[in-house]
């Protein structure tokens, strides 16, 4: 009875042991990984640099958490400005995730299905506030969130071998300048 007992639990004691908490970019990186180290790949799937598929996971954990937030702002926000500005994050980055999930999907990089838990929790605390408080906070988040933004692609740009993901970092890096600096010009007229 008890060789019985042993046998049937241990599957849940190695399920529970392996069954760790992990948010949605570290599951997809681990994946990425497991990739890169079994060298994969079919003839239909483009082979990607390290830094390549890092780059992407992160760009879509990004890119996820700005159009939730714009639609956040686009129901929340009280100021005009702050409303419309979040209707731009929502188009720009749409369009932005549609490109990553492209290069992602002809490199077989897996992305992150839902945004990090970081990022959650910074929509979470948002969220909580109203009316002018929400405004300045949503704002406030928009800068940290793009000026975080731009060192990570100016960083991607030296750093990626990958030929059609350097060429969309170099291309998006203008947009996300002008969402820092409409930011930043909003932001100080909430004053």
């Amino acid at each position: 009875m008890k060789k019985r007992l042993i046998v049937f639990a241990l599957p849940f004691v190695v399920l529970a042991c392996n069954n760790e908490a992990k948010d949605s970019v570290e599951k997809a990186d681990s994946a990425n990984e497991a990739k890169m180290d079994s060298n994969s790949t079919t003839s239909q799937t483009l082979q990607t640099d390290a830094e390549s598929s890092q780059f992407l996971v992160k760009a879509a954990d990004g890119g996820m958490a700005e159009v939730d937030m714009g639609n956040m702002a686009n129901q929340k926000a009280a100021s005009s400005s702050v409303k419309k500005y979040g209707a731009m994050l929502v188009k720009d980055h749409s369009a932005a995730n549609d490109q990553v999930k492209a290069l992602a999907a002809q490199r077989n990089v897996t992305l992150p299905a839902t945004v990090s838990d970081a990022n959650k929790t910074k929509m979470d605390d948002i969220m909580k506030k109203s009316g002018k408080d929400f405004d300045k906070a949503y704002m406030d988040a928009m800068i940290k969130d793009h000026e975080k933004d731009i060192d990570m692609f100016k960083d991607a740009s030296n750093k990626v071998n990958d030929a059609e993901v350097k060429s969309f970092v170099d291309n998006t890096l203008p947009k996300l300048q002008i969402h820092l600096d409409s930011a930043k010009a909003i932001r100080k007229m909430l004053k």
